[in-house]
Protein backbone atom coordinates (compact mmCIF):
# COMPACT_ATOMS: atom_id res chain seq x y z
CA UNK A 1 0.00 0.00 0.00
CA UNK A 2 1.51 2.93 -1.03
CA UNK A 3 1.68 6.48 1.24
CA UNK A 4 1.39 9.81 1.20
CA UNK A 5 2.68 12.21 3.52
CA UNK A 6 1.52 16.14 3.19
CA UNK A 7 3.09 19.24 5.05
CA UNK A 8 1.18 22.26 5.86
CA UNK A 9 5.22 24.07 6.94
CA UNK A 10 5.52 26.76 9.58
CA UNK A 11 6.31 25.89 13.04
CA UNK A 12 2.12 26.11 13.31
CA UNK A 13 1.99 23.29 10.71
CA UNK A 14 1.38 19.69 10.65
CA UNK A 15 2.51 16.38 8.75
CA UNK A 16 -0.48 14.15 7.76
CA UNK A 17 0.42 10.47 6.44
CA UNK A 18 -2.55 9.31 4.41
CA UNK A 19 -2.77 5.70 1.83
CA UNK A 20 -4.17 5.63 -1.40
CA UNK A 21 -7.76 4.35 -0.21
CA UNK A 22 -8.16 8.39 0.67
CA UNK A 23 -7.88 7.02 4.66
CA UNK A 24 -6.09 9.14 7.38
CA UNK A 25 -2.61 6.89 8.79
CA UNK A 26 -1.58 9.63 11.34
CA UNK A 27 -1.66 13.14 11.61
CA UNK A 28 1.50 15.03 13.64
CA UNK A 29 1.97 18.69 14.69
CA UNK A 30 4.80 19.82 12.81
CA UNK A 31 7.95 18.89 15.68
CA UNK A 32 9.41 22.33 16.71
CA UNK A 33 12.43 23.75 18.91
CA UNK A 34 12.38 26.76 20.76
CA UNK A 35 15.32 29.09 19.75
CA UNK A 36 16.50 32.25 21.84
CA UNK A 37 17.10 35.30 19.50
CA UNK A 38 18.07 38.09 21.37
CA UNK A 39 15.04 38.52 23.88
CA UNK A 40 12.59 36.63 21.58
CA UNK A 41 12.21 33.21 21.27
CA UNK A 42 11.50 31.72 18.39
CA UNK A 43 10.03 28.52 17.05
CA UNK A 44 11.38 26.59 14.82
CA UNK A 45 10.99 23.43 12.73
CA UNK A 46 13.34 20.41 14.14
CA UNK A 47 14.87 18.48 11.25
CA UNK A 48 15.94 15.54 13.16
CA UNK A 49 12.23 14.85 14.51
CA UNK A 50 10.81 15.93 10.68
CA UNK A 51 13.34 12.86 9.65
CA UNK A 52 12.22 10.29 12.33
CA UNK A 53 8.68 10.85 11.47
CA UNK A 54 9.14 10.45 7.64
CA UNK A 55 11.37 7.71 8.29
CA UNK A 56 8.96 5.51 10.21
CA UNK A 57 6.06 6.28 7.27
CA UNK A 58 8.47 6.57 4.47
CA UNK A 59 5.94 7.62 2.25
CA UNK A 60 6.59 7.39 -1.65
CA UNK A 61 5.91 11.05 -2.73
CA UNK A 62 5.65 14.07 -0.52
CA UNK A 63 3.32 17.44 -0.78
CA UNK A 64 4.06 20.42 0.70
CA UNK A 65 2.13 23.74 0.39
CA UNK A 66 4.37 26.43 -1.93
CA UNK A 67 4.14 29.24 0.31
CA UNK A 68 5.18 32.29 -0.78
CA UNK A 69 5.34 35.65 1.50
CA UNK A 70 1.92 36.93 3.01
CA UNK A 71 0.26 40.45 2.63
CA UNK A 72 1.56 42.32 5.48
CA UNK A 73 4.38 40.06 7.38
CA UNK A 74 7.87 41.44 8.09
CA UNK A 75 11.27 40.38 6.87
CA UNK A 76 11.99 38.33 10.08
CA UNK A 77 8.72 36.08 9.29
CA UNK A 78 9.08 35.44 6.20
CA UNK A 79 12.65 34.54 6.42
CA UNK A 80 11.63 32.52 9.40
CA UNK A 81 8.86 31.15 7.24
CA UNK A 82 11.49 30.44 4.02
CA UNK A 83 13.98 28.75 6.87
CA UNK A 84 11.03 26.60 7.54
CA UNK A 85 10.46 25.53 4.09
CA UNK A 86 13.96 25.35 3.74
CA UNK A 87 14.41 22.41 6.35
CA UNK A 88 11.35 20.59 4.66
CA UNK A 89 12.80 20.21 1.09
CA UNK A 90 16.32 19.20 2.49
CA UNK A 91 15.10 16.50 5.05
CA UNK A 92 12.77 15.12 1.64
CA UNK A 93 16.00 15.33 -0.03
CA UNK A 94 18.04 13.65 2.17
CA UNK A 95 15.49 10.56 2.64
CA UNK A 96 15.09 10.38 -1.28
CA UNK A 97 11.44 11.24 -0.97
CA UNK A 98 10.07 12.74 -4.24
CA UNK A 99 8.26 15.92 -3.23
CA UNK A 100 5.45 18.56 -4.89
CA UNK A 101 5.29 21.80 -4.38
CA UNK A 102 1.34 23.17 -4.57
CA UNK A 103 0.07 26.57 -4.25
CA UNK A 104 -2.31 27.17 -1.26
CA UNK A 105 -4.75 28.80 -4.23
CA UNK A 106 -4.62 25.46 -6.28
CA UNK A 107 -4.68 22.80 -3.37
CA UNK A 108 -7.83 25.21 -1.84
CA UNK A 109 -10.04 25.31 -4.89
CA UNK A 110 -9.64 21.89 -5.41
CA UNK A 111 -10.48 20.73 -1.94
CA UNK A 112 -13.49 23.14 -1.75
CA UNK A 113 -11.77 25.01 1.27
CA UNK A 114 -11.88 28.55 1.98
CA UNK A 115 -9.07 30.65 3.13
CA UNK A 116 -10.04 30.97 6.42
CA UNK A 117 -8.37 28.78 8.71
CA UNK A 118 -11.65 27.97 11.04
CA UNK A 119 -13.81 27.14 8.03
CA UNK A 120 -10.61 24.71 6.77
CA UNK A 121 -11.11 22.69 10.11
CA UNK A 122 -14.73 22.67 9.08
CA UNK A 123 -13.77 21.24 5.80
CA UNK A 124 -11.48 18.52 7.30
CA UNK A 125 -14.18 17.17 9.18
CA UNK A 126 -16.79 16.96 6.33
CA UNK A 127 -14.13 15.26 4.14
CA UNK A 128 -12.84 12.64 7.19
CA UNK A 129 -15.74 12.68 9.81
CA UNK A 130 -14.69 9.68 11.35
CA UNK A 131 -11.03 11.48 12.05
CA UNK A 132 -13.17 15.03 13.19
CA UNK A 133 -11.25 14.93 16.66
CA UNK A 134 -8.21 15.24 14.88
CA UNK A 135 -9.49 18.92 14.06
CA UNK A 136 -11.44 19.64 17.17
CA UNK A 137 -9.19 22.49 18.54
CA UNK A 138 -8.58 25.93 17.31
CA UNK A 139 -4.97 25.43 16.58
CA UNK A 140 -5.70 22.14 14.22
CA UNK A 141 -6.13 24.06 11.64
CA UNK A 142 -2.46 22.90 10.29
CA UNK A 143 -3.90 19.53 10.40
CA UNK A 144 -6.61 20.24 8.48
CA UNK A 145 -4.89 21.74 5.93
CA UNK A 146 -2.32 18.81 6.04
CA UNK A 147 -4.77 16.39 5.21
CA UNK A 148 -6.67 18.22 3.07
CA UNK A 149 -3.24 19.34 0.78
CA UNK A 150 -2.53 15.17 1.21
CA UNK A 151 -6.12 14.02 -0.36
CA UNK A 152 -5.33 16.62 -2.97
CA UNK A 153 -2.15 15.28 -3.85
CA UNK A 154 -3.67 12.16 -4.70
CA UNK A 155 -6.34 13.29 -6.51
CA UNK A 156 -3.76 14.45 -8.53
CA UNK A 157 -1.49 11.34 -8.78
CA UNK A 158 -5.04 9.40 -9.23
CA UNK A 159 -5.61 11.55 -12.52
CA UNK A 160 -2.15 11.35 -14.21
CA UNK A 161 -2.48 7.86 -14.02
CA UNK A 162 -0.06 6.96 -11.64
CA UNK A 163 -0.59 3.86 -10.42
CA UNK A 164 -1.68 2.94 -6.36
Amino acid sequence: MKIIAAIDPGAGGAIAFLNWRHQIIEVLDMPIDYVKVGRTTRRVINPALLAAHLRAHAPDHLFVENVSVRPGEGAVGAFAFGRGLGVIEGVCSALCIPMTKIRPQDWKKGMGCPADKGAARQRACELFPANAGIFSRVKDDGRAEAVMLGLFGIRALENTGVPA
